[in-house]
């Protein structure tokens, strides 16, 4: 009781010791005049600065950090794998971390206050604490995975839009704005990747920069080569919708293998639930009274 009295206790205060701290770097006089003073003397450095992602007051989420005993190269690290799984919240990182922290006190205290002292209450109290401190991480590679599958599937339908755009007479970055406007309802996450590569793009970014940003953002080997090949294009000068046309084809072609693939994986698949499930059930209907039958006749 004693331990779990002072692990609330150092919660609550560190909680509380960040959120001050945070409050403060926003408001005091020196923050804002430096970052003023900041802003007025480099304004065209921003964009290259801070990317997109990373918008915003910085500063007290980086002190938070290393309250927090994150560095900046962790936090960073941290914060970039968060927008590749869609939290864009310049907070994000440090509400992963007291996540990590908290979860596992809050996790093993449920089970510690309403299960009767015991081994299975301790067995109970660890699963528990264990699973809250890995929970945020198994939900990040989730959201990965998620959008990595929606992004894939989603490409060949992009680049089809994208050629039909471009040989109507639009250019590239306005094919780019139509086709994330079309597809927000079919594939969000797409949608949602091609508007920040649109918003790097306006905010003065080199396109063929952007479009690497995109590759480093999604982690999508389709992605890499698409970027791979516009790169080629801009530098031969070759034409850009027969080259789209081209990955086009490719990635719907990877589109269909992939469904094919896990077609026959079901086979495989639902051997298991056939054995544990429906066997079982089928072999007690079919057997049991033939069964029973037995039992009573040479019973007696």
């Amino acid at each position: 009781m004693l331990i779990i009295l002072v692990a609330v206790f150092i919660s609550v205060a560190l909680v509380a010791g960040v959120a001050t701290a945070s409050f403060l770097s926003t408001v005091s006089a020196d923050r804002k005049r430096l970052r003023t003073v900041t802003r007025t003397a480099t304004p065209m450095a921003l964009p290259e600065v801070l990317s997109l992602t990373n918008e915003g007051k910085r500063d007290g989420w980086q002190t938070a950090g290393s309250y927090l005993g994150k560095s900046r190269k962790d936090l960073d690290r941290l914060r970039t794998r968060l927008a590749r799984a869609g939290f864009y919240h310049p907070g994000a990182p440090v509400a992963c971390t007291l996540l990590e922290y908290l979860g596992p006190i809050a996790g093993a205290a449920v089970p510690f206050f309403t299960m009767p002292p015991g081994p299975l209450m301790l067995f109970v109290v660890a699963g528990a604490a264990l699973f809250m401190y890995f929970a945020p991480t198994l939900v990040i590679d989730h959201r990965l995975a998620v959008r990595r599958r929606d992004i894939e599937n989603g490409l060949a339908d992009a680049l089809d839009l994208l050629v039909v755009c471009i040989e109507a007479g639009c250019g590239l970055d306005q094919a780019i704005v139509k086709t994330s406007d079309e597809l927000a309802i079919a594939y969000p996450v797409l949608a949602e990747e091609l508007r920040l590569l649109t918003a790097e793009i306006r905010a003065g970014k080199p396109r063929i920069e952007a479009f690497k940003s995109l590759a480093q953002r999604t982690k999508v080997d389709d992605v890499r080569a698409l970027v791979a090949m516009l790169v080629q294009t801009d530098k031969f000068g070759t034409s850009i919708g027969q080259a789209l046309r081209t990955h086009a084809d490719v990635s719907r072609d990877k589109r269909r293998q992939r469904a094919e693939e896990k077609a026959q994986k079901i086979a495989v698949k639902l051997v298991f639930p056939l054995v544990l499930c429906f066997f079982p059930a089928f072999y007690v209907v079919v057997l049991g009274p033939a069964v029973i039958q037995f039992v009573r006749t040479f019973g007696k």
